[in-house]
């Protein structure tokens, strides 16, 4: 295991040398949270696919290939599934607002009145998902260095906090797009091949599992139909997205870059399964299916791509981490801090370098109790469902009601973030917090009361929609910036 080791060490070890680097180049507001909205195509698409990819998506895939088969890759397909709809028909849109969240947005669309509820419940997705991406220290770190669950929060949590705060997003960029290139030969390249091989073959597999295994529907249709709902359309909505898209330097790279990013997910979700299903066929009886992937990793990999591969599923855990970190931290400090203090810095360079500084305040603090927490909680899936359930219950309609409706107001995306975050909240301390109808009726009453108080209320005001149109045009806000090559990688 040395080899293994140093191999981890070596990684961890330039994730924070990079936050060292990113520190240098974030002087401003806009480099610190949203790379300077710069990035061209490669790293563009490199560090969305890497964002969207965490520890539920390569170890929890996983997984649901050992459990159900590949019809196991519907989670993870539903996620590219998302990216894709969001790339294609939105994204060009949202990069053209220059916002740095999501509740701007909402501000901009209904006139300043919708953004601090929204913050809240923005604010409360994120933290949870940062949560859960942390606690997956844990399973990792313990397959690498017999750690015990708290030792491995803190430890892993501690260098996503460091390069975070020193870099900001240019330096959640360049460790995302290394994260990215480790996913992509660790899981990809290696670990699939060889768990086919160690398998038997595809001949092999088929032989020695029934044969809903192999059905691409065996995870059942309603099942389907909530990771639709839940991650599909949070792919749309949530902030951690968002501020990626905020990242392009232009509409196009959005479009393009995105398009191959959900396209990479889509190819990731079937290794995923392929990999848990071999696993099924090797050992038939383990405790638990997300056992699978540590399993596999430990027992059939040689020193060195063992390794390799653990640093790819510590690279997956980290970019899902470090990209809710920040987004919680935006989120907090700049729609719900700001808003609440009045303590918004306007204007000239010194202003700027305040914001930083007070963004990397928020970020160390949000950090930290990110990490208490993962310590105190116990169960991942419950933790990520209240956050997606409370993310498309209060704000899906709301954000896409204020991008394909004209008639919506102020007043009906408030009542929709209310009644849809307080619905959802109820019904999962009825139904249960893994039960799939808190989001279902969560969804439609956030739904009937925004159709109903838009339509019950007075129209927007003219001045704003057409403000909104001329952003959304690319027409308003912050010009965009005129350096046309990323660093530093080439788009």
């Amino acid at each position: 295991m040395a080899v293994d080791y140093a191999v981890i060490v070596v990684y961890l070890a330039g994730m924070l040398a990079m936050g060292w680097w990113g520190m240098r180049r974030a002087r401003s507001k806009s480099e610190f949270l949203v790379a300077g909205r710069r990035l061209g195509p490669w790293m563009y698409s490199g560090t969305m696919a890497a964002i969207v990819l965490g520890g539920a998506s390569t170890i929890g895939g996983v997984g649901l290939g050992y459990q159900y088969g590949l019809s196991g890759a519907w989670m993870v397909f539903t996620i590219g599934l998302g990216l894709l709809a969001l790339s294609v028909f939105f994204s060009a849109r949202i990069a053209r607002l220059k916002v740095y969240t999501v509740s701007e947005m909402l501000d901009l669309r209904y006139g300043g009145r919708a953004g601090l509820i929204s913050g809240i419940v923005m604010w409360a997705y994120t933290l949870m998902l940062a949560v859960t991406s942390t606690i997956a220290y844990a399973t990792i770190f313990d397959v690498l260095f017999d750690l015990n669950r708290t030792v491995a929060i803190i430890l892993g949590g501690a260098i996503v906090v460091a390069y975070s705060t020193l870099g900001g997003m240019w330096s959640i960029t360049l460790t995302d797009m290394v994260q990215f290139v480790v996913k992509t030969v660790g899981v990809l390249l290696l670990l699939l091949p060889i768990a086919v091989i160690k398998a038997g073959g595809f001949s092999e597999m088929k032989a020695k599992l029934p044969t809903e295994y192999f059905d691409p529907l065996g995870i059942g249709g309603e099942t389907i139909f909530t990771y639709v709902l839940i991650y599909t359309f949070g792919m749309l909505i949530g902030q951690d997205i968002w501020q990626r898209v905020f990242t392009a330097r232009s509409d196009r790279t959005a479009r393009l870059g995105g398009t191959v990013a959900g396209t990479y997910c889509l190819v990731y979700a079937v290794a995923g399964a392929v990999i848990g299903t071999a696993a099924k066929v090797m050992y038939p009886k383990l405790p638990t299916a997300d056992a699978a992937f540590a399993t596999i990793v430990k027992d059939e990999l040689p020193v060195g791509v063992r390794g390799l591969v653990l640093a790819a599923a510590l690279a997956a855990v980290m970019s899902t981490s470090s990209g809710a970190l920040i987004a919680c931290a935006t989120v907090a400090n700049n729609d719900i801090w700001s808003r609440i203090s009045g303590a918004v810095t306007r204007g000239g360079d010194s202003a700027e370098h305040d914001e930083v500084k007070g963004n990397r305040v928020f970020i160390l603090i949000m950090g930290v109790a990110v990490i208490a927490i993962a310590i105190a909680l116990n169960n991942v899936v419950e933790a990520l469902t209240v956050a997606y359930n409370l993310l498309v219950g209060g704000l899906l309609v709301p954000i896409l009601g204020g991008l394909l409706w004209r008639r919506g107001t102020a007043a009906g995306a408030l009542a929709a973030v209310s009644v849809g975050g307080a619905a959802v909240i109820g019904l999962m301390a009825g139904y249960g917090i893994l039960a799939n109808e808190p989001v279902y009726y969560g969804l439609l009453a956030s739904l009937a009361v925004y159709v109903v108080v838009s339509l019950a209320t007075k129209p927007t005001d003219a001045a704003v929609l057409l403000a909104w149109r001329e952003r959304l045009a690319g027409r308003g806000g912050q010009p965009a910036p005129q350096e046309p090559a990323e660093q530093p990688v080439a788009g």
